[in-house]
């Protein structure tokens, strides 16, 4: 039994890391959904299986954020000033908002991931781009900003990337500033709230062998494994296939799916 689930696992970390490197998604939008179906199978209570793919998919995106923002670093599209400036914000939302998702229903989790999945989905689907009419703000809105972004991240299960880079891109920063500036700001979310649905799901799993809190460690494992290495594949095919139709098609997918991961709770 274990072995199937990492090897479908493995499977599911080369899909994301494809996806990822194609259309730009954060992982969390193809991980949550597979893993609320590959645990229910599994037999993992109701209540706790919501959690559980949210904790595993913010510990399975550390190494791909890891990954991606050393290859912006390299390339030279990353802002330290603005990372630093939106990373503590970004660890305390991310942290507090762990605690707060352990304390809501799988149903309620389930909805807000449904929702923004299908905001996201829509402006996918649209193509729709940020107006640059605004001027970057200081320090204290920065780190505000941060915390918004830490905060739903959590919720939601992203790098942060669907808002931080509209953010940048809105305050006249260059596209492939704010998209590599995101990826950096995307490993401090992942790192908080992993820690904090690690912390808040201790002593809470009966039915779930392998785990450490909300977070299932040979899917995280298998997943961060083959994702590492398919995300530059992604990258490659990007400018080749037709992406724009691409989009579109998995945008009317993600919302399809999304619903889905809510009706199977509600």
């Amino acid at each position: 039994m274990l072995l199937e689930l990492i090897l479908i696992c493995l499977v599911l970390g080369g899909v994301v890391g494809v996806m990822a490197g194609l259309l730009g998604i954060g992982g969390g939008a193809i991980m949550v959904p597979a893993l609320v179906m590959l645990f229910q199978s599994q037999g993992i209570h109701t209540e706790d299986v919501m959690h559980l793919a949210l904790g595993t998919s913010m510990a399975s995106i550390i190494a791909t954020s890891f990954s991606s923002m050393r290859t912006h670093n390299t390339n030279g599209y990353v802002s330290w000033t603005i990372v630093s400036s939106m990373s503590v914000g970004v660890l305390l939302g991310a942290f507090l908002f762990s605690f707060i998702a352990s304390t809501l229903s799988a149903i309620t989790l389930s909805l807000i991931f449904a929702v923004f999945m299908t905001y996201v989905a829509i402006k996918m689907f649209l193509d729709l781009k940020p107006a640059s009419n605004k001027t970057l703000p200081g320090y204290p809105v920065l780190a505000l900003v941060g915390s918004a972004i830490g905060g739903v991240s959590t919720l939601v299960s992203i790098g942060g990337g669907s808002l931080t880079v509209p953010f940048l891109v809105s305050r006249n920063i260059d596209i492939k500033t704010a998209i590599g500036s995101s990826a950096a700001i995307g490993l401090p979310i992942s790192l908080a709230a992993t820690l904090g649905y690690v912390l808040n799901g201790m002593g809470k799993l009966s039915t779930a062998d392998f785990t450490l809190g909300y977070v299932y460690w040979p899917a995280v494992l298998a997943i961060s494994a083959t994702s590492f290495i398919t995300a530059p594949i992604g990258a490659t095919l990007a400018h080749k296939l037709p992406v724009g139709v691409l989009k579109k098609v998995f945008a009317i997918l993600l919302t399809i799916v999304s619903i889905k991961v809510f009706l199977s709770f509600a």
